[in-house]
């Protein structure tokens, strides 16, 4: 059995959901699993299509390869930023839509709905960088510090999660609580929850499990 084979069966399915909920384009974007001092990542520049369990390269965290038949993402600097900061075992990083739209405009995506309760409160936009260098690693990690989740300027979006399937569903309610937010500020001025509120509804949502992540928390 390959080293991390099912962490690296977990990416491709990833993989391939982002494309068919159209989180990605091309082979924009890049996901990552760990196992304790190892960690699954995509390779670069492969068509998901054309992703197997087998060509998801296996690298230390010091980005080392372990196992890794092709060069990994140029993001992978990034993704062990996150696993530094966080306790996380799995990393989403996007390009969809509506995010890479707000992370343009904002610093933050502001309490616009109790689903921000999910990424510990207002989501911030790091600073940009040109992808694939640590300086993106550094901006990313600021703007994730006590939270889920961040947006990258003028790039995308990146999750964490207990599980691969948890930092998906992150990315998914992050794109829909972005693209709520851009018809919401279209239309007019938002009404926002207050911090009491953004406090209390993070509170009511970190009791849901990992098995329960999948779900509308509602």
């Amino acid at each position: 059995m390959s080293l991390l084979a099912d962490e690296r069966a977990a990416v491709v399915e990833t993989c391939r959901r982002m494309t068919a909920d159209r989180l990605v384009v091309g082979s924009s974007g890049n996901v990552s699993a760990r196992a304790g001092d190892l960690v699954a990542v995509t390779p670069t520049g492969l068509p998901y299509a054309e992703l197997t369990p087998e060509l998801v390269g296996v690298h230390r965290l010091d980005g080392t390869a372990a196992d890794a038949p092709l060069a990994p993402t140029s993001e992978l600097p990034m993704h062990l930023a996150a696993y530094r900061l966080t306790d996380a075992a799995a990393v989403v990083h996007t390009h969809s839509t509506a995010a890479t739209a707000v992370s343009l405009l904002v610093d933050e995506l502001p309490a616009l709905h109790y689903l921000i309760g999910l990424f510990g409160g207002p989501v911030r936009v790091a600073r940009y960088a040109t992808y694939g260098t640590d300086e993106l690693a550094d901006a990313m990690a600021e703007a994730l510090d006590g939270r889920t989740a961040c947006l990258l300027g003028n790039h995308g979006a990146l999750t964490v999660g207990r599980t691969l399937a948890e930092a998906y569903d992150r990315a998914v309610y992050l794109e829909w609580l972005c693209d709520v937010w851009l018809r919401a500020t279209a239309a007019g001025r938002p009404r926002l929850l207050p911090p009491e509120e953004v406090g209390r509804v993070t509170a009511k949502l970190s009791t849901y499990g990992v098995r329960d992540a999948r779900r509308d928390p509602e």
